[in-house]
């Protein structure tokens, strides 16, 4: 072979191995990752998936715990008061409210005496009592609005606002209780469930029907709200 054929010969094996070498490069895996800490290996297809995972979950996370501080607030209902107008309850802000669910007929009936004492004791202080006549617990509160509010007038000289009577639990649960009763304690256990609202609608805390209106625990509570 004469130089020149020599020289074509070099050229055409210098180019096939160039070519190989860049379809291996090509063809070349991934390498996995090691962790510096473990010595762990992670495929490095999966590290960006893992990252987006995370994030994912901080994100649900967060959005979970601001929903979750979210207190339940009355302020966002309109109820009919038992004379038959309507009251938004908005018209309540600034103001502490405790939301009572009463009876006529119930061994705890006599609280409306205590109640109507506590109203006149803190009512120019800016706290009001709203009472909500229920016969969800033992058909306590079977008398139409009219005839609930005579009783309450003669047998108790009630004056605090008094409202049209509603389903507290169960199926027909009026839309103010499903919302009080995300409070911790949850809905009323029976008639003369107390909850304490706060000067921006917010449930403050309940309390149980057997707890007096004068009960401390409570007054103190009431207090807390109307100097904050």
């Amino acid at each position: 072979m004469n130089h020149t054929g020599f020289r074509h010969v070099l050229a055409a094996c210098a180019s096939t191995a160039f070519i190989a070498i860049l379809a291996g490069c090509e063809k070349t895996p991934a390498q996995p990752s090691v962790s510096s800490d473990t010595g762990t290996k992670t495929p490095a297809n999966e590290e960006t998936t893992n990252a987006d995972s995370n994030l994912s979950h901080e994100e649900n996370t967060t959005m979970t715990d601001s929903s979750a501080a979210v207190l339940p607030n009355i302020h966002q209902f309109t109820m009919t008061r038992i004379d038959g107008h309507e009251q938004p309850l908005s018209e309540y802000k600034g103001k502490v409210v405790l939301v009572v669910n009463t009876a006529s007929e119930c061994g705890l009936t006599p609280q409306y005496e205590g109640l109507q004492a506590l109203y006149e004791q803190y009512h120019d202080q800016g706290f009001e009592i709203l009472g909500f006549p229920a016969n969800n617990f033992g058909g306590q509160e079977p008398g139409t609005d009219a005839e609930i509010a005579e009783f309450c007038t003669a047998n108790y000289s009630v004056t605090f606002p008094m409202f049209s009577k509603i389903e507290v639990i169960g199926d027909q649960q009026h839309p103010l209780y499903a919302e009080l009763s995300r409070i911790e304690g949850g809905e009323p256990s029976w008639n003369f469930t107390k909850y304490l609202i706060g000067k921006d609608g917010s449930v403050l805390v309940r309390f149980d029907p057997r707890t007096p209106p004068n009960d401390s625990e409570l007054t103190s509570a009431l207090v807390r709200a109307v100097e904050k």
